[in-house]
């Protein structure tokens, strides 16, 4: 795993936090909310991903020696130097479980610690949280294209740089089940797989040899490309012989790829001659810029393809490429804190806060989460968080805490989650959300709402700041 110390971090974070230690600010104690504004892919909901990932990171988060003589050479203030010189992030972290569904608005996650230490963890944060959290939401979309077909992550060789690593981490957080990345596979415990390249073929004088010595290296894993030359003509029947001498030998072929051409017509081709070769368990798989659209599509025309081999379209969240999730103050020095602005959505929200998920007396959901203060312990009206002529009374309803202590004096609270039980997680709080919610064209708006209190304490805070600075 890479290697993370708090020189992670933008220059601001440390510029703002020597002026802290320079006022005697760094001791006040602070909250901060992590949230985003706007849901990725016009979709209907997120699947946040990434909460374990920072809480190993914020256990060992500190500056090394070269870090510290890096900053000196800035010309930060010495004494200042002094005092990274034993910093480590002791805060509190109180947060949405990963894998669940969240939404714009609400906060996902809360940070409580002195002023320095919450405000050098923002970069780290906004930096994991946002990408693991698009990429899981867009695997989780093409999943539910593909049914229940294999999706093995392939976008290793287009992502941006080592981002592919934590990418296969939240595709298959987000329903995948393998990747080609070995490093991701053998960190996080993800099932790896792979076939071979063109080159590989190219690299033979004849296409049928390539393939026998790749079944002789691989016997029980050999899935052969057949489209380096002729799909139909060439590749397919090459493919059949193969697993036709592969059966003799008690060996079998496990499956053919295309990665070119027609997808739809082609892997039909090929269903019905392997199947007439007697070769029914041979699997089909593609690949070639698939995404949930050209996935439901292919599903569509009913195209016989076991697995889908997905790769740019989901590494890089095509077509967002970033997820709006900021990181605000809320709290700081015994007040509460907000920033106003013009654009009524950017308008903050004060205080430690609590989001409470709202069910029916069945235990179904109503389609809507409440932000309130953190002290209240129930969520049965809520108010639109920007429009006052908009409110909901729930009755006969129940609220369900979503925020929850992760983190506590810079120790996680509990042991490590494996990859597996996150990803069942999400999976079985996705199924409580109905189709309207998940559907890819004009989905169902889920409500967020904040409590009679918090907008009261936000209203006359705003007021207060509106009034001073006028």
């Amino acid at each position: 795993m890479q290697k993370f110390t708090a020189t992670y971090t933008d220059l601001y974070q440390i510029s703002m936090a020597q002026v802290y230690f320079q006022k005697g600010k760094h001791k006040h104690k602070a909250i901060f909310d992590y949230f985003f504004r706007k849901l990725p892919f016009e979709g209907g909901y997120a699947i946040f991903a990434g909460l374990e990932t920072v809480l190993e990171i914020l256990e060992d988060f500190q500056f090394s020696t070269s870090d510290l003589d890096y900053l000196k050479a800035q010309g930060l203030d010495p004494e200042f130097i002094k005092y990274l010189k034993d910093f480590k992030f002791k805060g509190t972290l109180t947060s949405t479980s990963e894998g669940d569904i969240v939404f714009p608005t609400r906060p996902v996650l809360q940070v409580e610690g002195n002023m320095v230490e919450a405000q050098l963890v923002e970069t780290l944060l906004l930096n994991i949280l946002n990408f693991q959290t698009l990429i899981a939401t867009k695997a989780s979309r093409i999943r539910k294209s593909a049914g229940e077909a294999t999706l093995i992550d392939f976008g290793m060789r287009r992502a941006q740089g080592t981002g592919s690593y934590h990418a296969s981490r939240a595709a298959f957080i987000g329903g995948f089940e393998a990747t080609s990345n070995v490093a991701a596979g053998k960190d996080f415990n993800i099932p790896i797989s792979g076939t071979m390249a063109h080159s590989f073929v190219q690299s033979y004088d004849d296409e049928l040899t390539a393939f026998r010595d790749f079944a002789q290296s691989h016997p029980n894993t050999t899935v052969l490309l057949i489209d380096t030359y002729d799909t139909l003509k060439s590749g397919l029947p090459n493919a059949i012989k193969v697993g036709k001498e592969m059966e003799s030998r008690g060996e079998s072929l496990k499956g053919i790829r295309l990665d070119s051409g027609d997808l739809s017509y082609l892997t039909k081709k090929c269903r019905k001659a392997l199947d007439e070769a007697g070769l029914h368990e041979v699997k089909i798989a593609v690949s070639n810029q698939l995404d949930e659209y050209v996935i439901k599509s292919l599903k569509e025309q009913k195209g016989p393809i076991d697995v889908f081999g997905v790769g740019t379209n989901l590494v890089i969240g095509d077509p967002d490429a970033a997820l709006d999730g900021v990181y605000k103050l809320a709290f700081a020095n015994g007040k509460p804190r907000i920033k106003l602005s013009e654009n009524l959505a950017k308008l903050t929200m004060p205080h430690k806060k609590q989001v409470y998920r709202i069910r029916n007396s069945k235990g179904e959901l109503e389609g809507a989460d409440a932000v309130t203060l953190s002290e209240e312990t129930e969520a049965l009206h809520m108010n639109h968080p920007f429009d006052h002529s908009k409110s909901i009374t729930f009755n006969n309803c129940s609220s369900e805490a979503l925020l929850h202590p992760v983190m506590e004096n810079g120790k996680r609270l509990y042991a490590p989650k494996t990859l597996s039980e996150i990803k069942t997680y999400s999976r079985k709080r996705l199924a409580e959300f109905t189709e309207e919610f998940q559907r890819f064209q004009n989905p169902h708006i889920y409500k967020i709402g904040i409590s009679n209190q918090l907008l009261e304490e936000r209203d006359q805070l705003r007021n207060h700041y509106k009034n001073k600075n006028s």
